[in-house]
């Protein structure tokens, strides 16, 4: 019987399954690097905000602590979002004339609050906790960036599910005296996995097998 495919076919079909896993693997490495790009996650770009606050002035130049402004974020989940009335304890006796901050003088005559939009806002599905990373030495800036540096507010960090596993499994590399985390200008020290481990212990950090379970983001 003569041979009903020819002998190239042979080398066809090499070529063609090698092509296949070829678009294959590269449709997955472009689907795996647009996931962890700042085009997806959103990382470096600034957000358009009904008034354009600068933490570069408040903060690193007035020198105003987080915690005025964001009030809860010792006792609760959430940092908290300050009322008009916040802004109005000094603008009602400094740059009261002042054009850009007519949105804050028109928000605090009708009684009516400013809608700020999250810079840093993690999915639904995960579950953050600010008071418990305060309470255990993880600093403002760690996942906030150098706030004291941004004239606009952005989100310095990814967010994506590993960065927070990188923390999650080695604490140490960030941790640092409670009395701290809101120092925007520490910096760690040389010894810092030796200064974490002992903050570790001191602080009470679950072990990295309760620290990695699905249940402690995702409830």
């Amino acid at each position: 019987m003569s041979q009903i495919f020819p002998r190239s076919s042979n080398a066809v079909v090499r070529m063609s399954l090698a092509g296949v896993l070829s678009v294959v693997l590269l449709g997955g490495w472009i689907v795996f690097t647009l996931m962890r790009s700042s085009w997806l996650t959103k990382q470096n770009e600034f957000v358009e905000q009904p008034l354009q606050f600068s933490h570069a002035h408040h903060v690193g130049g007035v020198g105003i602590d987080c915690r005025y402004c964001h009030t809860s974020v010792e006792k609760s989940s959430f940092a908290g979002i300050p009322p008009t009335k916040t802004c109005m304890n000094c603008h009602s006796n400094l740059w009261t004339n002042a054009p850009i901050l007519e949105p804050v003088r028109a928000s605090f005559r009708d009684d009516k609050n400013l809608t700020w939009v999250r810079v840093n806002d993690l999915p639904d599905f995960v579950y953050f906790n600010h008071q418990i990373h305060v309470r255990q030495g993880v600093g403002c800036v760690t996942c906030h960036g150098p706030v004291d540096k941004m004239p606009l507010m952005y989100q310095a960090k990814p967010l994506l599910m590993e960065w927070c596993l990188d923390c999650h499994r080695a604490p140490e590399k960030y941790l640092r005296p409670r009395e701290e985390v809101f120092n925007v200008a520490y910096t760690p020290p040389s010894n810092q996995l030796e200064l974490g481990l002992r903050l570790k212990r001191e602080y009470n950090v679950s072990d990295v097998r309760h620290m990695t379970s699905c249940s402690v983001c995702h409830r």
